[in-house]
């Protein structure tokens, strides 16, 4: 009875329940995608209890402006991990894995040190070399502050890799060579103008863009590739990596715009009731994607409503979030 009045008053019980379920959430988002200010604001909305008896109101889509909580950031530490790194690593892949535990080893000490050997190793299957050399950066403070602290326990295996300049020099001059080549490549597809080709190169060079760790190009050429789709399937394969740099770039706004865009193709509007597994998961990526636009906007109502249309059984989209988020 009482929760019914609750619902009765207003539906506040079923933002709370939303709003702790987004803090779950949160606690494994890296910082490629939210400010650690909105973890704090759920944090809060959990451990204040209403008076018994009484339907406490609660605030939602708060003004970025007139929040007093937007002026400072709360550095969250974890110093009694129970996290399995390895496992909750390989649910991610390409940029965001490595994002992911370069989080972890800022919020955890303990994990540290770990966390940023990972993602060295990771990084090392990529053409980022300005990612390679910042991460090993880190990894090298993370070893000192790790021998100089008190009653630490010296450990084999505690001194970091050496900078691996060779790597470097290896890793630069193959990713101008296969920039070359795929720049030749989309010059030829226009000269024979293919669309389908024109696309493909655009995308090709997104894909190394992004795997060079260069968003801003990355980007560019994913948006490029629009003007030479030909089929509802190629838009939303499109928005999808144009979303997915988004999110990179923290540009919400584009976020959004390109959710919609998606969502507007025949694929997407045009079914309704049961929808294929495909539809599905394109559709759980989308509504994925939004909620985390909405929730970076502080628009926990809206986010809470994209989460929800979100299939779990279809959340398979690793650049950016895993099952278990």
């Amino acid at each position: 009875r009482d929760w019914t009045l609750g619902l009765g008053r207003g539906w506040g019980w079923g933002v709370v329940l939303a709003c702790c379920c987004l803090q779950c959430l949160l606690l494994r988002l890296g910082p490629g995608l939210l400010s650690q200010d909105v973890c704090g604001v759920l944090v809060q909305c959990q451990l204040r209890e209403p008076t018994q008896g009484a339907v406490e109101p609660m605030q939602i889509d708060v003004d970025p402006q007139e929040d007093p909580q937007n002026a400072s950031d709360v550095n969250y530490v974890v110093e009694n991990p129970t996290l399995d790194l390895e496992q909750y690593a390989a649910s991610y892949s390409g940029l965001m894995r490595i994002e992911r535990l370069q989080f972890i080893a800022d919020h955890c000490p303990p994990l540290r040190a770990e966390a940023l050997k990972m993602a060295l190793s990771f990084v090392q299957r990529t053409f980022n070399v300005d990612m390679y050399e910042e991460i090993h950066r880190k990894l090298s403070e993370a070893t000192r502050e790790l021998q100089n602290a008190p009653d630490t326990i010296p450990e084999s295996g505690v001194e970091p890799p050496p900078l691996d300049t060779a790597w470097v020099e290896a890793t630069r001059k193959k990713a101008l060579l296969k920039l070359e080549k795929l720049d030749t490549d989309l010059k030829n597809y226009k000269g024979n103008s293919i669309k389908e080709s024109i696309r493909r190169g655009h995308d090709d060079l997104g894909d190394h863009y992004l795997d060079c760790g260069d968003l801003s190009n990355a980007l560019k050429c994913y948006s490029r590739a629009r003007d030479y789709c030909t089929s509802a399937k190629h838009v939303i394969n499109m928005c999808l990596n144009v979303i997915k740099v988004s999110v990179y770039l923290q540009n919400w706004s584009h976020v959004l715009s390109y959710v919609s865009k998606a969502e507007s193709t025949p694929e997407i509007a045009e079914q309704r009731g049961e929808r294929d597994s495909q539809t599905q998961a394109i559709l759980t990526k989308l509504k994925c994607a939004a909620g985390l636009a909405e929730l970076a906007a502080r628009k926990y109502k809206q986010a809470a409503k994209c989460f929800l249309l979100a299939s779990f059984d279809h959340c398979d989209f690793p650049e950016l979030l895993s099952p278990s988020n």
